[in-house]
């Protein structure tokens, strides 16, 4: 356990109220990784604590009405309620046949949870990782902003922090200018990783170099390119604003802004990989353009068009590695893939939940630029990245 663990956990006279964790069921896997961080840390420092993880249900009835339960008092306590909007595994009965929970039914959930808690709750947070309606963040014409108006219907029934992960679009924050409202990147995270899992990988302006996929997820390479102080290139979509199919514009080609990336190992970063077309594409078009090796991040690896065109692209040697994190559900076969590597996220937000818990501040969390020069420069002494008490 590290100093500053030991300085944001342990100082039990700062906590806000007693803790705890509510996982609703599609987040019941990384809810349990997070209370074994927490009452890891909490007995190391001399406090009793025996589970933070509260029963919870939301039963349905044959007719698909359904009700939310807390199995235990949370009267006087920080509530932290955990939900993943995007576990699709996830089924209930209707009228005899068995549906998948879509992001509308775990939202549903969610608020079901908080009437449960029916006022009692010191404080009631949420850490929504993979934002419900956040790809819907701008309106163009007479369209819905689901995200902003799910956003103001919380905070509307009390809840005080919102805790997400690399929104599509994080100005969705100002739906709720007075409500505690946290966008974290998992940046530091996910460069160890790289390091560890990616043999011979040298990080300089001459070796490797950030790409963005497309406009949309320039903000984010632009963060790595600067923290590695290595170039960035970007591919932007040519799209028929003539036709729409699918629910969107169809894209005509991708076009390439930035230097040469021949014999240069490639990081493409996004925050979602969803039927992966996109991405497929500008992995092919890097390839041809003579990239050494093609390295893919997305916190949020969906593959909704399944993993079939990524094993075919893989076995070509288009692309070497796709990195994910576990803030979503994954598939079996996914986490199965020789080339898919996951990125454990848990330790994070125990410590963010942890931090909160404490009314510290969670900016050197978000902002972990001095972490980033420290793993980068210990790398490139050893070679090597050992394992951390840290997140």
């Amino acid at each position: 356990m590290t100093a500053r663990e030991n300085e944001i956990v342990f100082s039990k006279r700062r906590q806000v109220a007693p803790l705890s964790v509510i996982a609703l069921e599609g987040a019941a896997v990384i809810g349990n990784k997070i209370n074994e961080h927490l009452l890891e840390w909490w007995s190391g420092s001399g406090y009793k604590a025996d589970n933070f993880l509260i029963k919870n249900e939301c039963s349905r009835f044959s007719s698909g009405d359904a009700r939310g339960i807390i199995r235990k008092s949370i009267r006087g306590d920080d509530v932290f309620i955990i939900v993943d909007v995007g576990n699709y595994s996830c089924k209930y009965n209707f009228f005899g046949e068995e549906n998948r929970m879509s992001p509308d039914d775990h939202f549903q959930d969610l608020k079901r949870i908080i009437q449960a808690a029916g006022g009692k709750a010191h404080r009631i947070n949420v850490i929504m990782p993979i934002l419900y309606g956040g790809r819907q963040h701008r309106r163009s014409y007479r369209e819905s902003l689901d995200c902003a108006v799910a956003l103001q219907e919380l905070e509307s029934m009390g809840v005080k922090n919102i805790v997400t992960f690399d929104a599509h679009d994080s100005r969705v924050c100002n739906a709720v200018p007075l409500m505690g409202f946290d966008n974290i990147i998992p940046s530091y995270q996910v460069l160890k990783a790289l390091i560890k899992r990616v043999n011979n990988l040298k990080i300089d302006k001459d070796s490797f170099m950030m790409i963005s996929p497309d406009e949309g997820a320039l903000n984010r390479n632009m963060y790595y390119a600067s923290v590695l102080g290595v170039e960035l290139g970007m591919f932007y979509k040519r799209r028929d604003y003539s036709k729409i199919i699918n629910g969107r514009n169809p894209i005509i080609a991708h076009e390439y802004l930035g230097n040469s990336v021949k014999d240069k190992v490639v990081f493409v970063c996004d925050d979602i990989i969803s039927s992966g077309e996109s991405m497929l594409e500008v992995a092919y078009e890097l390839k041809k353009r003579e990239a050494a090796r093609i390295l893919i991040y997305a916190t949020y690896p969906v593959f909704t068009g399944g993993l079939g065109d990524f094993d075919k692209a893989c076995k070509e040697g288009v692309i070497d590695y796709v990195f994910g994190t576990n803030l979503t559900y994954r598939t079996p076969e996914l986490l199965s893939s020789e080339w898919y590597y996951d990125v454990d996220i848990s330790k994070y937000i125990a410590y963010l939940i942890a931090a909160l818990n404490h009314d510290i501040s969670t900016g050197k969390v978000i902002d972990p630029h001095t972490r980033i020069r420290s793993l980068l420069k210990r790398y490139n002494k050893d070679g090597v990245v050992q394992d951390e008490a840290g997140v």
